[in-house]
């Protein structure tokens, strides 16, 4: 696979060429951008390009400020500060203000598309399609949020009555929190946790992914200039350092965090007061496709094929394994082999391009021990692969998985896909019963008293079942959540805005003379919290 990587960066489109080796100095805290002096991390594209010597080098794109646990404790002090125990700035701004400084933060945002889009290809593969996707899902998003925090307000601007007792009932910022994003989305996943937990009046630390750093650079000074101080402050650096020594004061009040859920429980067991401490988590998962014997095979194939290996599997909505009714195994394994080998592999920004190298260092590696794990246990690559090579990891369909196998149970979270063939449509509830995930499952058939009889067996098993189609998060109005080892929490335009608050009540008994005083506090407008202002 010699001409799979560009042999020289002249190959590689004008428009989509790295300008120069990026050198972050800059990180946030307390609303000033600051420059580190100290150790830095390397930033490094799973693109590769030939060295002096011929020999495939990934491409290097920059370095990121490898801050310490004292430079994260600044940022978690600024967060407390600003926040002042829910008398600050920010916590005691008008709804409508907020959403004002949300909104000139998302026109600046829209600015940096290009650069933001480019870097999206460069840090973690993402196909140029799927990364202008990405950040014009994530503005969005974002938009909607603020439509939607715009009908809580005004349906909270309303007074309730019940046994003598009136009473305002609106949503109020928890506290400090701390946002933790994932590699495979890290602008949209990210911000759909940081954005609503600012909207609401929490401050934040935001600690940016592992992979896709360097993208949140061109927004640091947006941030900056869209807030006040220290209401988001953004650190690098090693998770385990900074979000540790965070969590083992006991000064977070929210911990957002897409990863795995071991890298959360260790994180969680660190907070001192657990109790006071609300998780939103996006976990691990292992989404199953359950084929039914009637199933549309044609139509099933493409849901499959895009579900498995979209972003080449990366996604933790990904179909992670394929149960297929062994009645239709053959012809449906010959069908979806035939359609993974019309997947275009190449460069993030390559027309038509489906498969891209991979961003983790030793992913390929690691997908092929899972590949061999297999083999060693009965299955076979039924698919004829293309040459992996370097960072690029060549899709493997394998058939058939059973239980003695590591891709039965673990998430591969690559382009690797089992398919295991079952008899009784109960083997394949078991499954899903059985395992420690339960994010979302999809079923394939035309039979509706099958269907929904499947559906009643799943629906205390996983949070959302797909008939007839893929695993996905959207449309962003629904809620996305999971249950076990999958997820705490739910997330959604709306459900956002609920899991970084909590309901606060002004009441008092329907006399005259409180009538009076309420009427006088709303008139001369002297809270921000008790008002019936309607926000146009």
């Amino acid at each position: 696979m010699k001409s799979f990587f560009p042999q020289s960066m002249a190959e590689v489109p004008a428009q989509f060429q790295l300008p120069a080796f990026l050198e972050q100095r800059e990180y946030l805290i307390n609303g000033e951008i600051r420059q580190w002096a100290g150790e830095f991390q390397d930033v490094i594209s799973p693109v590769c390009l030939p060295d002096a010597e011929g020999k495939m080098q990934r491409v290097a794109v920059g370095k990121i400020p490898l801050l310490t646990a004292k430079e994260a404790l600044e940022a978690l002090d600024a967060a407390n500060v600003a926040y002042s125990q829910g008398r600050g700035l920010w916590a005691t701004m008008t709804v409508n203000e907020r959403i004002v400084c949300m909104d000139n933060f998302l026109t600046q945002m829209r600015t940096k598309r290009t650069e933001v889009v480019n870097l999206l290809m460069w840090e973690i593969g993402k196909t140029l399609k799927d990364a202008e996707k990405e950040f014009d899902r994530t503005v969005e998003y974002m938009y909607d949020t603020i439509e939607a925090l715009k009908n809580i307000d005004r349906n909270a601007s309303n007074f309730e009555m019940a046994q003598g007792i009136i009473a305002q009932v609106r949503r109020v910022p928890l506290g400090v929190a701390l946002c933790m994003g994932p590699y495979n989305y890290p602008l949209n996943e990210t911000f759909s946790t940081l954005l609503p937990a600012l909207l609401m009046g929490n401050t934040v630390v935001f600690k940016p992914a592992k992979y896709g750093v360097l993208l949140v650079r061109p927004l640091l000074e947006a941030f900056r200039d869209c807030f006040p101080k220290g209401v988001i402050n953004v650190i690098y650096g090693l998770g385990r350092t900074l979000c540790g020594a965070i969590m083992e004061t006991g000064k977070v009040n929210v911990f957002a965090f897409i990863g795995t859920n071991k890298g959360a429980n260790d994180l969680k067991k660190m907070h001192p007061k657990p109790h006071t401490l609300k998780s939103i988590l996006g976990l691990d998962a292992k989404n199953p496709a359950i084929i039914l014997p009637d199933a549309d095979i044609p139509a099933t194939v493409k849901e499959c094929v895009l579900g498995s290996l979209s972003f080449n599997g990366q996604r933790c909505t990904a179909l992670k394994i394929i149960l297929v009714h062994e009645s239709i195994a053959d012809e449906f394994n010959r069908q979806f082999v035939e359609a993974v080998g019309k997947l275009k592999a190449g460069m993030p920004w390559e027309d038509g391009v489906s498969l891209t190298p991979l961003p983790e260092r030793g992913k390929c590696a690691d997908m092929q021990a899972l590949v061999d794990d297999a083999t060693a246990h009965g299955a076979k690559i039924m698919n004829e692969r293309g040459e992996s090579n370097e960072t690029f990891f060549s899709p493997a369909v394998l058939y058939p998985a059973n239980e003695k196998m590591r891709l039965y149970r673990e998430e591969q979270f690559g382009p690797i896909v089992p398919i295991m063939p079952f008899k009784e449509t109960q083997e394949a509830i078991e499954y899903v019963v059985n395992s420690s995930f339960g994010q979302q499952a999809s079923i394939f058939g035309k039979n509706p008293q099958e269907i929904g009889n499947v559906v009643d067996a799943l629906c205390n098993q996983v949070s959302r079942i797909n008939i007839n189609a893929q695993c996905q998060r959207g449309p962003d109005i629904f809620p996305f959540n999971g249950r076990k080892d999958s997820a705490e929490g739910t997330l959604s335009v709306y459900d956002a805005l609920r899991a970084f608050s909590i309901r606060a009540m002004v009441a008092t008994k329907y006399e005259e003379g409180n009538k009076t005083i309420v009427r006088e506090i709303l008139k001369n407008g002297y809270s921000s919290f008790l008002h019936t202002d309607y926000i146009l």
